[in-house]
């Protein structure tokens, strides 16, 4: 037990990641990346496996949410749909979603057709490059060793 307490010490305090380009981020601050690789790590000790398995869960969800947006029948519905997303994305450090999210969740994508389609699209590509970004950071035989 004793060891995980000092890992978890040595992950909050030197929060660089090898090789990563915003190495000290601080949360909510985007990093160029479509994932805060920083302030994932905070949550999962800085294991790869864990980060990936996290991720994995939230690019799963992701489709599925934004699902609920596109057929939401009233303002309520919607905006429980982009709060959602909001809140997963800023779990695993998807600033960019997160942001896109906040924005959908102050509209009405129900009565103004515009917003729903730009708001939808924006999400879609955003959610695009997380997994482009992920299969290539966390490549799947990697994580199976």
């Amino acid at each position: 037990m004793a060891h995980l307490r000092e890992r978890a010490l040595f992950v909050r305090h030197d929060t660089r990641i090898p090789g990563h380009a915003a190495e000290g981020g601080a949360p909510g601050v985007p990093t160029g990346e479509p994932i805060d690789r920083v302030h994932l790590a905070r949550y999962t000790l800085g294991s790869a496996t864990l980060e990936r398995e996290i991720i994995g869960l939230f690019l799963a969800q992701l489709p599925l949410s934004i699902e609920q947006l596109r057929f939401a029948a009233t303002d309520r519905e919607w905006q429980i749909a982009a709060h959602t997303i909001k809140g997963s994305a800023r779990a695993v450090g998807a600033w960019q979603i997160a942001r896109l999210a906040e924005e959908a969740e102050k509209t009405s994508g129900v009565t103004d057709e515009a917003v729903r389609e730009r708001v939808l699209a924006e999400l879609e590509t955003a959610g695009e490059a997380v997994e482009s970004y992920v299969a290539v950071v966390f490549p799947a035989d990697a994580t199976r060793a």
